[in-house]
């Protein structure tokens, strides 16, 4: 399975932050908004990760090839916003007969878990105020398993309070399907017509975070203040760390403990660098 981040637009709703910067580029807490669903990938096994974005160079600044995580990072550039579901036919040739997970880049998860399952798959996140977000429809059969049956977007009427986060699952079909969608009324692929397409065919599937678990979507400035504040209070309180790539990479078996301890003291000094050591009990 590989993974592509979505780490494009022109983030005017933090505006003027990235009149010069990637909006995945500004700090949730103490880290790029990039690292937490590259972090996601990283406890999904993924090792081949696609990077798409209009500022291509800032990534490529911070990330390189990703040779020091022991993953493999190519980029492409997505020049205007058309779209979310633009990113399979952008990447259709790094996907190639692959699966593909599509993680937004500015979405902030705990608790992902994934088991595969055939065709597609959308997380869903129970939510207060629905009518913001993409809303999935589903019925729960007999054993347990929910069907999904329809998603609207932002709708007035919400028929559930599940939100359809920013974590997509694909099968190899993906990116034909993406390029047979019609542009919507302001000109871009919507992700939430490239799901129906599953929908259509039977293949969409849902999996609900628990509520012990958190998604942010840092959109704006309230949101990324909020994510920040939740990542310094579980941090502090769990002495753990959330969307550190580092320690994330090391987990997953695709580094080692000495090239850990050589990245992070590499690093000048700095609170990420002093959470990193605390949380895996390096020495100072």
């Amino acid at each position: 399975m590989k993974g592509i981040i979505l780490a494009g637009g022109s983030g005017t709703r933090v505006y003027p932050n990235t009149k010069v910067l990637s909006k995945q580029i500004l700090p949730v807490y103490d880290k790029p908004t990039i690292y937490y669903p590259l972090s996601t990938l990283l406890k999904l096994g993924i090792k081949d990760i696609l990077i798409i974005s209009n500022k291509v160079h800032s990534f490529l600044d911070l990330l390189g090839d990703g040779h020091d995580l022991g993953i493999n990072i190519s980029y492409k550039e997505q020049k205007q916003p058309r779209g979310i579901a633009e990113a399979l036919i952008i990447g259709e040739k790094f996907i190639g007969d692959d699966n593909v997970v599509l993680a937004l880049g500015d979405n902030i998860f705990t608790g992902i878990d994934y088991g595969y399952v055939p065709g597609a798959a959308i997380v869903g996140y129970k939510v207060s105020n629905p009518k913001d977000y993409g809303v999935v429809e589903f019925d729960t059969n007999g054993l347990n398993e929910r069907v999904v049956t329809g998603i609207e977007e932002k709708p007035e009427s919400p028929k559930s309070d599940i939100a359809v986060t920013g974590l997509y699952f694909y099968d190899d079909t993906a990116s034909a399907r993406a390029k047979t969608l019609t542009p919507s009324d302001r000109n871009e692929l919507e992700i939430t017509d490239l799901n129906k397409s599953y929908l259509k065919t039977g293949d969409l599937s849902l999996a609900i975070l628990d509520p012990e678990h958190a998604w942010f979507d840092t959109g704006d400035h309230d949101q990324m203040f909020e994510a920040s504040m939740f990542v310094k209070s579980i941090q502090n309180r769990t002495n753990s760390m959330i969307g550190c790539i580092e320690l994330e990479s090391y987990k997953a078996g695709n580094i080692t403990k000495e090239e850990v301890c050589k990245l992070v003291y590499k690093m000048p000094s700095c609170k990420y660098k002093d959470n990193i050591i605390r949380s895996a009990s390096l020495p100072s």
